[in-house]
């Protein structure tokens, strides 16, 4: 260390009240040289002739810090220990301000003497940094001089142990962010720094996995939300000791903090570390931005930006005249936002569950419409739809209905809506089958009401509905003008012990409906699948190229094909999405019901998310997560297991199989959770095949965890730059992918980043960053997560389903969730080279 370090006074601490009085007085003194300096360039000589009020001084003002005079102070005092990285860093920082861009380098002053901070030369400074740090080494003056120079506009970087300076002051800890735990590891450890802001200076260009070596500091309280965090450690990569945050640790995070602006990062603990190219750009892009050279967004992830505001009000008593049984939103380009009913009534309605009844499930599948402009909910047309006949088990219970929204390309000009339901008038009591269908309908523009006459049937398909579940639903359009179709694997739940879907045993009338290689697994039927066709203007559709198959082939003694699959093996995809700026599909499916895995037949239930980039299998009933096996089964004993399916050649088997045997190769998925966590995983023997094992199990994504979990897969968001809305998400969240469950426990409700090397290719996403305090949870918020999808306006539509099944009820609401951030920081008038604006 250069110089006396100071030790702790602890005796000496001024009272708060009077060191509040001692702050005020040397206010005057420090503004003025503040003024001078530029710092408070803002500020008319009128308010601060106010703020000096009978205080002065005498002292020639420095030059202004801008231009070509850009000064950066490093503070290196410490009331605890000398340490070894104070030259290290100093002159890392050194080379930082003198090398790079002409437009972004300074000059750096270096001192432990705190006395500079009851100087007016600190006005001088564009930002400071405290280096090391540790203990009490600003008396009460330096504490109110520091102070007083962020309030009048100056930055802060702080370096690892700088959390640890001024432990007794409040304000330091707000400018800091968060405080060390007591428990610390010691040792430098090599782990996973995630980088999730891919837009600050101080992150854009690392890696997105950065793997670094550093001392890592547990906190006290996670800063996260509070703070902008634009880093994360992970924990799984090295070991945190007992003071653990768990899968939030932050790392580096920003804010603008009581008038100027704070950065600070827990890296730099070591010597080495400011030789790391990596760590110096860091470091650049975060004194840039403290300095006033760059602007940055650090209010991005702070959540009390966001508002969360409930746009329908409850149903008036037995009508559904708000919202019906949320399934699904589509927002158009004019702002309104389209939310369908499934088909069930409030609870005062009946259910009709006998057969012999020709009302059996009949229901009302509703298409209402909220207008921005009027901020009311009007109802645009009904179907008459199987869909009302809920609860009870397997045989009593059905998920069908109207399940799926999609507005044409060109909506404003045709006013086409895509509607992907089941028919009541076409359901067989006898057979106990009904039909699905994809329809386009017109809404006539003037009256607001949907046409039931001009319906063009684009596609058909059998579904059995003797038994539940599955009915999937979800649609969405790529930027070739191609139509998206999720539909379920339209199978029971019950009859295989909670494991794969299939056993081939339980049938009505010689339709199979708990084997799902019926549907999911066969090449030859359209549940279970995500279809992929390009609708045409006179109602009918063209094939596109590149789907899983081309409908012709005809191998292995004639099984078949349909050419509409372009994704097969996936089991209840309620909800997809593509982004139209890379034309990625998107989507999330609900496993099976075991709670745990079993060495005889399995993984436990996977409820998984992909990212699709070609057409493939992606595994149900035979392989799920990273390519996990199921156990075979079939007839004349489904209760004894056969091998173990090929995830790399699967064979369809099945009594029930009406399509190919050979099937394509199993391509893993990109998320999946259990009860007992996200994305487990458990060692493999020779033939590939896991020991399911739950003491030998690993789980490689720490974020999530299921119990009851029901995937609920969201939009990528595209930030809009040309749009004036002022309710907008920022652009930190573009190219973000939210992924989030029904339910709002332990579940997902999260954004994650992929890989763009491996996503598609069962690459898992590299960072994860929690949305429960943006979308609130809880009885009040949005408990149970049914829809969720960005508007034109740039603000999140929130389907929440209510606190029932089967029914609309007080809580069903559609909600939108806004951010007022304002714009990034510091204004570009305040920009101390205005060429380097961005």
């Amino acid at each position: 260390m250069r110089g006396e370090p100071h030790r702790e006074r602890v005796g000496s601490r001024v009272p708060t009240r009077r060191r509040r009085r001692i702050r005020h007085a040397w206010t005057a003194c420090l503004v003025t040289g503040a003024v001078s300096a530029g710092l408070l360039s803002g500020v008319s000589p009128a308010t601060a002739e106010s703020a000096l009020g009978r205080f002065s001084t005498t002292l020639s003002p420095p030059s202004p810090p801008g231009g070509d005079d850009v000064r950066v102070l490093v503070f290196h005092a410490s009331a605890t220990e000398e340490s070894p990285v104070v030259d290290a860093g100093i002159e890392a920082i050194e080379a930082i301000g003198r090398t790079g861009p002409a437009a972004t380098r300074f000059t750096v002053e270096a001192t432990d003497d705190a006395s500079v901070f009851t100087e007016p030369r600190l006005g001088g400074f564009n930002a400071v940094v405290f280096l090391t740090g540790g203990g009490d080494v600003l008396d009460a003056d330096q504490e109110a001089g520091l102070e007083t120079y962020i309030e009048s506009g100056g930055g802060f970087l702080g370096l690892h142990d700088a959390a640890r300076t001024e432990p007794y002051s409040d304000w330091f800890g707000g400018l800091i962010g968060a405080r060390p735990a007591k428990t610390n590891p010691t040792a430098v450890q090599r782990a996973v720094v995630e980088v999730g802001d891919r837009q600050h200076p101080a992150t854009k260009t690392l890696p997105l996995e950065w793997k670094r070596p550093d001392k890592w500091l547990n906190w006290t309280t996670n800063p996260s939300g509070v703070v902008h965090t634009v880093a994360r450690v992970r924990e799984s990569s090295y070991q945190p000791g007992a003071g653990a945050n768990g899968a939030d640790h932050p790392v580096s995070w920003c804010r603008d903090y009581d008038g100027g602006r704070s950065f600070y990062t827990a890296m730099g603990g070591t010597a080495d570390s400011y030789q790391e190219t990596d760590f110096r750009t860091h470091l650049r892009g975060a004194l840039n931005w403290t300095s006033r050279l760059v602007r940055a967004d650090c209010q991005a992830a702070i959540n009390a930006n966001y508002t969360a505001e409930r746009l329908t009000k409850p149903n008036q008593p037995g009508q559904n005249d708000q919202i019906g049984e949320p399934h699904g939103l589509v927002t158009a380009k004019d702002g309104r936002v389209f939310s369908i009913g499934r088909g069930g009534a409030d609870s005062s309605k009946p259910v009709v569950t006998d057969w012999n009844d020709p009302e059996i499930g009949k229901g009302q599948g509703e298409i209402h419409i909220w207008d921005p402009k009027t901020n009311q909910v009007s109802l645009a047309g009904s179907l008459t739809v199987f869909g009302n006949k809920g609860g009870g088990d397997e045989l009593v219970k059905n998920e069908e209905g109207l399940l799926g929204i999609e507005l044409d390309p060109r909506f404003e000009d045709n006013g086409w809506i895509y509607l992907h339901y089941t028919p009541h008038s076409r359901i067989d009591r006898n057979t106990r089958m009904a039909e699905r269908r994809v329809s386009r309908f017109t809404l006539n523009r003037a009256t607001n009401k949907l046409d039931l006459s001009s319906e063009k049937i684009l596609l058909k398909w059998p579904v059995q509905i003797h038994s539940c579940c599955h009915a999937g639903g979800g649609m969405a359009w790529d930027s070739k003008d191609n139509l998206y179709i999720a539909t379920g694997d339209n199978n029971s739940s019950q009859f295989s012990g909670g494991y794969s879907g299939n056993n081939p045993e339980p049938n009505y009338k010689g339709v199979s409906f708990a084997d799902a290689r019926r549907t999911a697994g066969n090449t030859n039927n359209l549940n279970g699948k995500i279809l992929r066709i390009h609708p045409e203007q006179d109602g009918t559709y063209t094939l596109p190229e590149g789907n899983l198959f081309t409908g012709e082939e005809t191998a292995e003694g004639g099984g078949k094909t349909r050419g509409e699959i372009y994704v097969m093996g996936v089991r209840n995809p309620a909800r997809i999405d593509v982004d139209l700026k890379t034309d990625t599909l998107y989507a999330g499916w609900v496993g099976p019901d075991a709670g745990a895995p079993s060495a005889t037949w399995g993984p436990a239930k996977y409820d998984t998310f992909a990212a699709i980039t070609e057409a493939g299998n992606h595994g149900w009933p035979y392989c799920m997560g990273n390519k996990q096996p199921y156990r075979d089964r079939n007839l004349p004993d489904p209760t004894k297991p056969l091998g173990w399916y090929d995830c790399d050649a699967p064979k369809n088997e099945s009594p029930n199989n009406d399509g190919l045997v050979n099937l394509p190769p199993v391509t893993g998925n990109t998320i999946w959770y259990s009860p007992q966590g996200g994305a487990p995983d458990f060692p493999r023997d020779a033939n590939g095949v896991p020991s399911y094992k739950q003491e030998e199990s690993k789980y490689l994504l720490s974020w999530l965890k299921g119990g009851g979990q029901a995937t609920m897969n969201g939009p990528v968001y595209r930030f809009d730059e040309s749009s004036t809305s002022t309710v907008k998400w920022p652009s930190y969240w573009d190219g973000k992918w939210f992924v989030g469950d029904f339910y709002d426990q332990d579940q997902p409700r999260h954004a994650v980043l992929t890989d763009p090397r491996t996503v598609g290719k069962g690459g898992l996403p590299v960072h994860a960053e929690n949305l429960k305090k943006i979308i609130p949870v809880g009885t009040n918020g949005i408990r149970n997560l049914m829809d969720w999808k960005f508007g034109p306006d740039g603000a999140l539509y929130v389907l929440d389903y209510g606190r029932g099944f089967f029914t609309s009820d007080a809580r069903s609401a559609l909600w939108r969730v806004t951010y007022r951030g304002g714009q990034a920081t510091p204004a570009a008038a305040d920009l101390v080279r205005k060429e380097t604006a961005q």
